[in-house]
């Protein structure tokens, strides 16, 4: 998850660029906000262990939610691609898929 994590803000960071100046300081900052919370909220996690862990992960939960909702306002309008979009879901659902995971062997 650590590495998928890292290759999606990786991917993330540069993309955002692209977007409209207007919106680079409100919608883009959140979004990045958002990418970041969940990096860390991991990190917290994996140096956790028992309820201390299982809180953290639902925290990361929570910013992979926020991350997934703000990635389909920006290709609903227009600023990622339809091949942009298709690529950073299959990321995201890669990284929901592994952090549900995560979660079920903590409880």
């Amino acid at each position: 998850i650590f590495t998928r994590t890292f290759d999606f803000l990786t991917w993330l960071l540069p993309m955002t660029n692209n977007f409209p100046k207007a919106h680079r300081h409100s919608f883009t900052q959140r979004l990045l906000d958002a990418a970041f919370d969940l990096r860390e909220r991991l990190e917290e996690a994996h140096l956790r262990k028992g309820e201390a862990r299982l809180e953290r992960l639902q925290l990361a939960d929570e910013a992979l939610a926020r991350v997934r909702v703000d990635l389909r306002l920006a290709a609903r309008w227009k600023w990622l691609t339809d091949g942009q979009y298709h690529h950073v879901a299959q990321m995201v659902t890669e990284i929901g898929r592994l952090l549900g995971g995560w979660q079920k062997v903590t409880t």
